[in-house]
């Protein structure tokens, strides 16, 4: 059974990381939440009721026929990169990877990027949370040296993020990027206000493609822009939150 066979109650987009591993991310359709939190967040830390939170975190396990409870993270916007090894409850990260199946990773976003990682020979997964400090952090390059598979032979997807008609940042952030790398600044338009326009996805895939990632997918919404499945901090910083999970079978 691929991904893109799992046909839950709730909001879910598949993506394809080979036939031993589902990936995806869930929509805000489907729970019990109400106000800004409508319908299904999954998000413990931003002020929904603990009991609604608690039956959309069960919605999603009965709906996905998830093998076990997900790897929740205490994500920091940093660079940290957890190992699943069933011991851990709610680790210091926003990264992990799990190299045995069945462990269940999972991040949570409204306009930070998610990617999910696969060995193309399914052994492996990893996943991201993946903000402009995140990337700039460089928690893509550590998810894939913890991986310990050679870029060529791992592919990744990118999950819904603000896209760059949305996200404006200042110049301090762009100046920090070109720093670190002055490729960087491709993925930078200035705007009539003075300020830029920054492009996530572009980001997120020119360091994919300086680690020789072999297949890179997804990258294709925007958070702040689809309201009626996603979930955005920008729009409404009373917002909840969507999560995006990957394991092996």
């Amino acid at each position: 059974m691929s991904a893109a066979s799992v046909t839950p109650a709730i909001g879910w987009i598949g993506a394809e990381l080979g036939p031993q591993v589902v990936a995806g991310t869930t929509t805000r359709a489907g729970g019990v939440s109400e106000g800004s939190f409508a319908s299904l967040n999954l998000a413990a830390h931003v002020g929904d009721q603990p009991q609604a939170v608690a039956a959309n975190r069960a919605r999603l396990r009965a709906a996905l026929l998830l093998p076990g409870e997900p790897l929740w993270l205490r994500q920091v916007h940093g660079a940290e990169v957890a190992v699943h090894d069933g011991a851990q409850v709610e680790p210091t990260a926003d990264a992990a990877v799990a190299f045995e199946r069945n462990r269940v990773l999972a991040v949570l976003t409204a306009d930070c990027l998610p990617v999910a990682f696969a060995a193309a020979d399914g052994s492996r997964v990893g996943i991201a949370h993946a903000g402009w400090r995140g990337l700039l952090a460089g928690v893509l390059e550590r998810t894939v040296a913890a991986l310990g598979v050679p870029g060529e032979q791992l592919l990744a997807w990118l999950g819904p993020a603000i896209g760059p008609a949305a996200f404006e940042v200042g110049t301090e952030v762009r100046a920090a990027y070109v720093a670190a790398e002055p490729a960087d600044a491709a993925a930078f338009t200035p705007n009539a206000r003075g300020r830029w326009q920054a492009d996530l996805y572009a980001l997120a895939r020119a360091r994919l493609g300086r680690l020789s990632v072999g297949r890179i997918t997804g990258g294709e919404a925007c958070t702040l822009s689809d309201a009626a499945r996603f979930y955005s901090y920008r729009r409404d910083p009373g917002a909840g939150r969507m999560a995006t999970l990957i394991w092996r079978r």
